[in-house]
């Protein structure tokens, strides 16, 4: 079990005082102070978060990140004001993304149309291939 540490002064002596909202409350001997033991929240892995800012950085929307890796927009939205993210000014272009299978990848990259003249990223989610692409070479 895990020793439970007074949060004000780190003292270990402390004393059960109740019950708020389902979770057990302490008071500290020492000071005096009341508090309750620290609640678990969801953790993502950070697979997803470095994913969902690559993608952010590659001009995917938010809500398409949502839809893409099934992480709430508004997660991304604070992952990126926690990193201090910051956009490339949008061109006149939208790159624009597949997801593919392995053996769809395989397919795809063989044909030389499919790549030609245009700018490629690849990544993996999962067990699938994400491709984002967008024009090398733009008339003005």
């Amino acid at each position: 079990m895990q020793e439970i540490k007074c949060p004000k002064c780190s003292s270990d002596k402390i004393t059960k005082s109740g019950i708020i909202s389902g979770r057990q409350r302490y008071k500290c001997k020492e000071c005096n102070y009341h508090f309750s033991v620290a609640k678990l929240g969801k953790v993502i892995d950070k697979y997803y978060v470095i994913k969902a800012l690559q993608l952010y950085l590659e001009g995917i929307s938010l809500r398409e990140i949502e839809r893409i890796l099934g992480v709430s927009h508004v997660s991304v939205m604070n992952w990126v004001r926690q990193y201090g993210i910051k956009a490339p000014e949008n061109q006149d272009y939208r790159p624009t993304y597949k997801i593919f299978s392995h053996e769809e990848l395989v397919k795809f990259m063989s044909s030389k149309a499919q790549i030609a003249g245009s700018g490629m990223i690849i990544t993996e989610l999962g067990d699938k291939f994400m491709v984002i692409k967008w024009e090398r070479f733009k008339d003005r």
